[in-house]
């Protein structure tokens, strides 16, 4: 394939017209060479680059739309996450990020969503920036790697990337003037007036979580790994509750950290590298993600550097507590890639509970763990977003809601089928505080996390003697090797017993109220198997 061919699929197919330059499929020290000359980052000690994404330095919730057209209408679960947008509307701005095009330079990328051949989905990234495209090329599956060479009209959805480009609500029917808008007639996704590159990533797992489940494939926010004997875990969890830390064991191949897919076959990953959460990362506790942070084909994104010696400072939050790394899964010693594995022996939901109530670890049913996925709950703690002074119970449904353009039950419904399957077993596991509330309270330690995430995936808890929580009605177990008896009972670590409970009850209620829009269609069995305190 020629330059010519590319630039006239592009002119073609997208109407990019009088580019100055298409950028095809370059390596990363290339990217890393054009990002550096043009300014869009800077090169840290170790070899990684820093980019800085200016207003937006986390996703755009608000600012996302799929497009009302016939082909995917019926299906798509509309309402707060997926918000319409009118195709007119949708045409006059891919219309105008066209002509914003014109005269610029590009970066194209080809590459695959999905390590399953038989659903992989072949996509094409294209960009104002160098350091995005790096971003992309990180992010998914490299087919170089695989030996392989897409087609110049193989890849069957795009992502047309314009950061620079600012969008007119008056005319353009956004909400401001970003935008992230995934049309599945068309099959692209156009994405501008944000260069914060999660916005690339995540719109392909929105586009996954719609194709994949209407394949029978059941789609996971979750990382996995797998042990010496096949033995597949998959953690779900939402941001910053330890998919990326807990999922990176010495001990475990890594599957992946994020995004991943459940077939007839087995669990594979969606993506082809990780983008790992690293405000406090210490080399003493997560030495394999640390050693990432100064490693060649890093891309980190808001984190702070000694403008003098490039040395990263990886504790300070004070441009976001989002500081994220973006690297290809092969940087992990231990990881499978493309990652692929057999069916899971264990699922683990993983919460961050910052009222200090929740069991550190306790054993679902399958009933529970439909409940508790579908519920998807965590929290947030004071002074990580504005406007938020006190832990405050947040429920993302299916630990993924502004990725899912489907229906919850969709994913709950495959979930269960397959559980039952193949025999799983189920864990809840909570990295959250202890004590005590966030402020109060501990942070459980990541050594006492590890040693009950490995005594449920040894073997050890499933025959040590559980005690029902009074107020959850999870079985708890009473002892696990390497963790403190008492940190296993959540209120006896309290020092005010009454004022446990009135905080767990209160948790519990909330996880009533939560469950309440799932109530109609869910099995009697299923709705009875939230927290005991509080049930009607």
């Amino acid at each position: 394939m020629t330059m010519n061919t590319i630039a006239t699929y592009l002119a073609d197919t997208w109407g990019l017209k009088e580019l100055a330059t298409i950028h095809w499929n370059q390596t990363a020290p290339v990217l890393y060479e054009a990002a550096v000359r043009h300014a869009e980052v800077q090169v840290a000690e170790g070899g990684s680059i820093v980019a800085y994404t200016g207003v937006f330095t986390g996703r755009a919730p608000k600012e996302k739309f799929t497009v009302e057209e016939d082909t995917s209408r019926e299906y798509i679960w509309w309402g707060d996450v997926n918000k319409g947008m009118k195709e007119a509307h949708f045409e006059r701005l891919l219309a105008d990020a066209q002509a914003f095009l014109k005269g610029k330079s590009v970066y194209v990328q080809d590459l695959l969503a999905g390590a399953d051949p038989s659903s992989e989905l072949p996509i094409r990234v294209i960009t104002q920036k160098a350091w995005h495209a790096l971003f992309a090329q990180n992010m998914f599956i490299r087919p170089s790697e695989l030996g392989r060479e897409l087609g110049v009209d193989e890849p069957r959805f795009t992502v047309l990337h314009v950061p620079d480009m600012q969008a007119n609500p008056a005319i353009h029917g956004t909400h401001s003037g970003t935008f992230v808008i995934i049309n599945f007639k068309q099959r692209l996704v156009l994405i501008g007036g944000t260069h914060y590159a999660g916005e690339i990533k995540k719109s392909i797992f929105s586009v996954m979580n719609y194709i994949l489940p209407r394949q029978g494939i059941m789609s996971m926010h979750s990382s996995a790994n797998v042990g010496e004997e096949g033995d597949v875990a998959v953690l779900f969890g939402l941001s910053g509750t330890g998919k990326t830390t807990l999922s990176a064991d010495p001990k475990r191949q890594l599957i992946g950290d994020d995004e991943h897919g459940w077939s007839d076959q087995g669990v594979f990953n969606i993506e082809g590298g990780c983008y790992a959460k690293v405000i406090n990362l210490s080399q003493e506790q997560e030495p394999m993600i640390y050693k990432t942070t100064h490693t060649f084909g890093t891309v980190l994104e808001n984190v702070v550097m000694d403008e003098a010696t490039r040395k990263l400072d990886l504790f300070d939050g004070s441009i976001t507590e989002n500081t994220r790394s973006s690297y290809p899964v092969t940087q992990v010693p231990n990881a499978l890639y493309p990652g692929k594995a057999g069916h899971p022996k264990h699922i683990i939901m993983l919460t961050c509970d910052a009222f200090g109530v929740l069991p550190p670890i306790a054993k679902l049913t399958t009933e529970q763990a439909m409940y508790h996925f579908m519920s998807g709950y965590t929290a947030k703690v004071a002074g990580t977003e504005k406007g938020v002074t006190e832990p405050t119970a947040t429920f993302s449904t299916c630990f993924g809601a502004p990725f899912m353009a489907l229906h919850p039950s969709v994913y709950a419904d495959l979930l269960g089928k397959k559980i039952n399957e193949h025999g799983v077993s189920c864990w809840l596991l909570n990295t959250g505080w202890s004590g005590g509330a966030y402020g109060v309270g501990k942070r459980m330690k990541i050594s006492h996390t590890r040693a009950m995430l490995n005594a449920a995936l040894d073997g050890f808890l499933d025959n040590t003697p559980m005690q029902v929580d009074p107020i959850f009605g999870l079985q708890v177990p009473v002892k696990c090797p390497g963790v403190p008896t008492d940190v296993l009972d959540p209120s006896s670590t309290w020092e005010d017993k009454a004022l446990y409970k009135e905080k767990a009850t209160q948790l519990a209620h909330a996880f009533h109220e939560n469950f309440k829009k799932y109530a109609e269609g869910t099995s009697e069995a299923i709705r009875n198997a939230g927290p005991v305190a509080g049930r009607e």
